[in-house]
This record gives structure tokens, sequence and C-alpha cells, in this order.
């Protein structure tokens, strides 16, 4: 099978991009910031970008462009006969089709709520009607696995037309006007009266708010928002020739994707303060707190219509990427032609995303954690705490580790080309540091759940010592 390949630098730059900037920007950074305290929060998910994130997404591009392989192939490339890094391959392809379970879920979600303030469904009602919209959705399973599908069905009609017709072309553009819509709603946020507190509790740090649980949920959500473990951003490693290093190439995606991030909470919090919306709501900030401040503004309907585009925009690049992924993989094991492939993995990927979006209505009654927790909280902990770390921890002692690819193999691909360079003196801290940091974030993701009951293994064996 001939090697795709993208059409321009551009192209792999927004494209990867683009596969970092999704949900975690637009929907799960700006709630996890109000929950943690707000500016030391972003202080420490940015230190943790650069310290974790840019080493394990330089590796990742390293592997992919060295292998000219999918996640699921590019292990049987570089390793060593007799070895079997290769089963954290099938692993990797694994997690992408879990975190598509419940990621195109909440892509319908910013879909339906992107209708609804089109179509003027969102505004001139009250603050009561605007607040209960979000759990009627939820409610109704036609609504959940309808726009699901949508999602789904979009994904894949695009990637049908080819990784340079299809998906360079669409991400290209759509990340293009991503990034004007932002600075269009962030110029209008600065505008708000409450401008200038949420912009306090936003970007002025509070280090009395510091804590374990602030700190890990800084380290995990800086690889949740870049999807790094799981080969999202190996397989466009592959398609990309050998003229600028790597390192320089990561730094410029990682530069969006903080953009993105930053704005977001840019657009968000100075509306909270300005409406009285609490920005500590949780999951539900963007959709509740968001309506009702657009609910509330002058030309709200277009302007909440504007803001929906926007986080649809970011989320369905995420989509279109990941399954891009998926669609590599398949193609490799199988030899299957991209139609057949597009068509199985939709109809597959569509059937695997129907529990999710029936998890909170007819399906309700499975709780895998607390008694409000449900199938997209299990799905969520899989890839977030358990898949993400793990992988990232495969890939960084494959590359440093003699008995994997070795670190001369790396640094010899990620410096391959103009642009900067992986320096040397690097070695002992991505050798020894980075993977004991990574087994820590690890470790603690899991001992700090919170599980049925309120219940925490850290808990746990806290009481057992007294005891």
């Amino acid at each position: 099978m001939e090697r795709e390949r993208l059409g321009s630098r551009l192209g792999f730059i927004l494209l990867s991009a683009g596969c970092a900037i999704g949900v975690g920007n637009v929907w799960k950074f700006p709630w996890m910031t109000g929950q943690n305290g707000g500016g030391i929060f972003v202080l420490l998910y940015l230190a943790f970008l650069f310290l974790l994130g840019l080493p394990v997404m330089v590796m990742e591009f390293s592997l992919g462009r060295a292998s000219q392989s999918s996640p699921v192939r590019l292990y049987q490339k570089l390793q060593k006969p007799g070895q079997k890094w290769h089963l954290h391959g099938y692993g990797a392809l694994i997690a992408n089709v879990l975190l598509i379970m419940f990621y195109a879920s909440v892509t319908g979600w910013i879909l339906y709520y992107f209708v609804k303030f089109l179509t003027g469904g969102m505004t001139g009602i009250t603050d009561q009607a605007s607040a209960n919209i979000y759990p009627a959705m939820q409610q109704a399973p036609v609504i959940m696995v309808g726009f699901m599908a949508a999602v789904v069905v979009m994904a894949f009609v695009i990637l049908s037309f080819g990784l340079q017709n299809g998906v360079e072309r669409v991400t290209k553009y759509m990340m293009i006007v991503l990034l004007g819509l932002m600075i269009v709603l962030a110029i209008n946020s600065f505008t708000l009266e409450g401008a200038g507190e949420g912009l306090t509790f936003y970007l002025k740090p509070d280090f009395s708010k510091i804590n374990g649980s602030v700190i890990v949920g800084a380290m995990n959500q800086a690889f949740f928002t870049l999807s790094l473990g799981i080969g999202s951003m190996a397989i466009f490693g592959s398609y990309i020739g050998k003229e600028r290093s790597l390192v320089g190439e990561s730094v410029n995606i990682l530069v969006l994707d903080t953009f993105v991030a930053i704005v977001a909470g840019l657009i968000i919090f100075p509306a909270c303060f300005t409406f009285n919306v609490e920005p500590t709501s949780g999951p539900s900030l963007l959709f509740v707190a968001m309506a009702k401040v657009f609910n509330n503004m002058a030309g709200g309907r277009w302007w909440g219509s504007v803001f929906f585009l926007f986080m649809f925009f970011a989320a369905m690049s995420t989509i279109i990427a990941v399954c891009q992924n998926i669609l590599a993989c398949i193609r490799e094991l199988t030899g299957w032609g991209r139609i057949k492939s597009c068509i199985i993995c939709g109809i597959g990927l569509l059937v695997l995303g129907v529990p999710c979006a029936l998890g909170f209505n007819l399906w309700s009654e499975f709780k895998p954690f607390t008694s409000t927790s449900n199938i997209m909280d299990l799905e969520d902990f899989l890839v977030t705490n358990c898949l993400l770390p793990l992988g990232a921890f495969c890939y960084v002692l494959f590359c440093v580790s003699k008995k994997g690819w070795g670190f001369d193999n790396f640094i010899n691909e990620a410096n391959t080309g103009k642009g900067l360079k992986f320096k040397k003196w690097m070695r002992p801290y991505v050798t020894y540091l980075l993977p004991v940091v990574i087994v820590v974030i690890f470790v603690i993701g899991i001992v700090t759940y919170r599980f049925d009951d309120d219940f925490t293994i850290w808990g746990w064996i806290r009481n057992l010592v007294k005891w």
C-alpha cells in the first residue's frame, strides 16, 4: 500500500494542532480551571505542557516519521527481533476507539447547542428554561444518539475523500475559521462589565490553592489536551518528509494548542463574572452557564451561534484526526481500500458510541463509580487516567531504552531537517526523570480517583494506617 502524504507543512501543523485542539481545550480546560483555583491551575498546566507534553510529542512524531507506519505497525518496523513492544500498538488502537466512543457524544452536544442557538431556540427564554435544556437533551435518547451519529457520519464522509483532499483540506480551513472566531469572541468578552474580575480569577495565580489534586489535574490535562500516548501524533509524523526538525514543529503545534485553550478561558470567565455564573460549575460550564450568558446578552442568538460553531470546529478537528488514525491502523491490518474502511469503521464507531449516548437515559442505571456516574465517566477514566499516561510511558521507554529503539536513533530522527534541535544534555531528563513523573501521574490519578460513596484508594490507605 503506497504511503499517503500531506500536501504542505502548514497542513501538517494545522492537522496535528487540530488533533490536539478539541473538547480538551474548549470544554474540559475551562471547567477544570474553574474547579482548581483559576490562575494557579493555568500556570501549572502551561509548565506541564512544555516539561512533559513537548518531549513526548517529539517522540511520537519521531516514531511515526521513522517507521512510516500507523501506531499499530510502527513498533514492528523499529523494534529488535523477538521484542514485544508492538503489543502497545494494539493498545493504542483500542484507546483511540475508546476516546471516540465518548468524544463523539460531547461533540454531538455542541452541535445540538449550535443548532438550537442558530434556530432561535435558546434565546428569549427564562434562565430556568435555558438551564433545563441541558438535562432535557441528555434524557432524550433520540437526540443523544442522533447528534452523536451525525458527528461520526460527517467525520467519515470527510475521510472518504482522502488524506489531502478530505482530511487536510477540511481541517486546514476549519482551523483558520476557528482561530478567527476565537479572536472575535475574546474581544467581545473584554468589553463585558465583569471582564476585570474574570481575568483576575483566570490569570492571577493564587499559590495558596496548590494541592495534590490541582497538580495531578494539571498534569493529566496536559496529556489529555494533546492526545499523547495513543499514537495520535505518531500517525501524522508518518505523513511528512524530513525537511524540518520535529522539535520545532512540535513547538509550533504546542503554541497553537495553548493559544486555543487560553483564549477559551478569556472568552468564558469574563462572561461568567458578568452574568453571575459560578466558574466552578464543572462539566456543565460550557453548556448551562454559557447558554445563560448568551440568553442575557444583546444579540445573544448570534453570539451563541458563533460561540458553539467555534466549539464544534475545535471538537470536530479532533474527531477527524483520531478517526484518521483509526482508519490508518485498520487499513494496515486488513489491506482494505479507503472507502471500504470508512464504511466499516464508521458503522463500527457509530455502534460503539451508542452506550455513552444512552448512558444518560435508557442505560442510566449502570453507575460504574459514584451514584451520579455513567458510562461516559468510565470511558473517560480509562482513557484519561489509564491509557494516556501508560501509553506515553511506553513511547518514552521505547525511545530512550537500549532494549527499545534507543536514544541515539530517536535524537537522530528528531533532529533531521531545519529548525530547533533536541539537545543531548536533555538525555538524563527524558531517560530518568520523565518516565518517573509519568508513573507518578498514573499512580496518583488512580489512587485519588473517587469511586462509589466518595471512596478513594488513597483515603482507604490513610484509614488503614490510622487503624
